[in-house]
């Protein structure tokens, strides 16, 4: 026990931490951008796929949304069965269920069949994101987090640079075995994430004691700074469930999350629609309705790709910064205000490179906040409680994230243009904004 003790005494932390990025952070990240894609790429299947089903932009916004219905109705639940089964197990069973809806939802046939397949997407999805959220608090303490987040979390913006090219190339397989070139873009989108979720019974380990690539003395040493952080924190008297829901600071993330949620799948679900009313020349943000050949539909998906692009090196910025100070609320309330600033942008702006632009700006702060954002409840939250505290958060983010596109898509059909819709994300991230004023300062910041 004494030699033990002397080896993880004699460790350098940071080549730990480093041995741990490397094994876990590529490999996470790839499951991330494999899961989000299945979950977005309906944003480009739109482009083709509303014309062939005949949908309205509001059975359109409404069917893109109902996801977040069915994924919040279940994240808690799912959250604590991952605590009590396993983060390895679970995460699979998520991925491999996820893959096979997905790759289903080429034979949605119309509104209802639409509705009902995003609906159990969402069900089958529910406890991914808050799940890996935790997941990380089992390897990282709060001074790394952030940083280790906002790498994780790069994934949904990488995932819309690949989504983008690799949609607008399936795009143009229309027709080919007599299949849509949507169709196409659900199935080989979604296949993968079927076989990455096989692959997770084999890749993770549940807890640090359980990895055989760590040794004995980086085990020890890496639990002892994980329950140091934990006690600093106030994680151990916030340890059961009821203290999630007991606690304001988890409603209050609870209510900025919502509002980040609908500027991110406003962006998600609606930018290559938005864009392509720009290229064709309607005006401000008009969204009139055109008709797309496979060659309109994948130039659009590239340069959506931009925004996404520029989130993900953003994104690492903010991540590394917020760590390097252990400053969380401005470096939050910032990244909300540039995206106010981009949505303005967007709904003023007739013109398609100054749309890219400003969704450019848009993307860059709403993904930007997530590497602090979720430092601040792993902090405070240890157990059964930091489970559900993230799975409340996701909870009610879900249905920001159904009622942005369901927003932007009936505002759409009431005044015929998207800058309506646009305005009025600006005004939720301009309020997120002042909500990170309640948030509480951790103690490094107030010292």
């Amino acid at each position: 026990m004494a030699e033990q003790t002397v080896q993880a005494s004699a460790l350098n932390g940071d080549d730990v931490y480093r041995k741990i990025s490397l094994r876990l952070i590529p490999y996470i990240f790839v499951l991330y951008i494999l899961a989000y894609l299945d979950r977005v790429n309906v944003g480009f299947a739109a482009l083709e796929m509303r014309r062939d089903l005949h949908l309205s932009a509001t059975v359109y916004g409404t069917g893109a949304g109902i996801f977040f219905l069915g994924s919040s109705m279940f994240d808690l639940p799912s959250n604590l069965l991952l605590g009590r089964v396993g983060p390895r197990k679970w995460i699979a069973r998520i991925m491999i269920s996820w893959g096979l809806i997905a790759t289903a939802m080429m034979f949605v046939k119309g509104a209802h069949s639409f509705y009902a397949m995003r609906f159990f997407l969402g069900v089958s999805e529910a406890g991914f994101f808050p799940g890996m959220i935790l997941y990380l608090t089992y390897w990282y303490p709060t001074t790394k987090r952030a940083e280790a987040v906002a790498r994780f979390m790069t994934a949904t913006s990488i995932a819309g640079v690949i989504g983008a090219p690799l949609s607008a190339a399936l795009l143009k397989l229309e027709g080919v075995l007599n299949l849509h070139g949507w169709q196409w873009l659900f199935l080989v989108e979604g296949i993968p994430t079927f076989l990455m979720g096989i692959s997770v019974l084999f890749y993770l380990h549940d807890h640090p004691r359980d990895a055989p690539w760590l040794s004995d003395g980086e085990k020890k040493w890496l639990e002892e700074e994980l329950e140091r952080d934990r006690t600093a924190g106030g994680a151990q008297e916030h340890h059961n469930l009821k203290d999630a829901f007991k606690l304001p600071m988890v409603w209050v993330l609870a209510g900025i999350f919502f509002l980040n949620q609908i500027g991110i799948y406003t962006v998600n679900l609606w930018m290559p629609l938005i864009l392509n009313s720009l290229r064709s020349g309607a005006g401000k943000a008009a969204g009139a309705a055109q008709t797309l050949n496979a060659g309109d539909a994948s130039l659009v998906a590239r340069y959506a790709a931009l925004p996404y692009l520029a989130a993900a090196i953003f994104g690492v910025l903010i991540g590394f910064t917020s760590d390097k100070t252990g400053e969380r609320r401005w470096h939050i309330a910032g990244c909300f205000l540039l995206s106010a600033v981009g949505f303005v942008l967007a709904a003023l702006t007739g013109s398609f490179p100054f749309g890219v632009g400003a969704f450019t700006l848009a993307a860059m702060g709403l993904w930007s906040i997530m590497g602090p954002f979720w430092a601040l409840p792993t902090r405070v939250l240890g157990g059964q409680a930091a489970a559900g505290g993230v799975a409340i958060i996701t909870m009610v983010g879900g249905l920001g994230g159904f009622t942005g596109p369901y927003l932007t898509g009936r505002l759409r059909d009431v005044t015929h243009g998207f800058a309506g819709g646009l305005y009025a994300i600006a005004g939720t991230c301009v309020l997120a904004a002042l909500l990170c004023t309640a948030l509480k300062a951790p103690a490094r910041e107030q010292r």
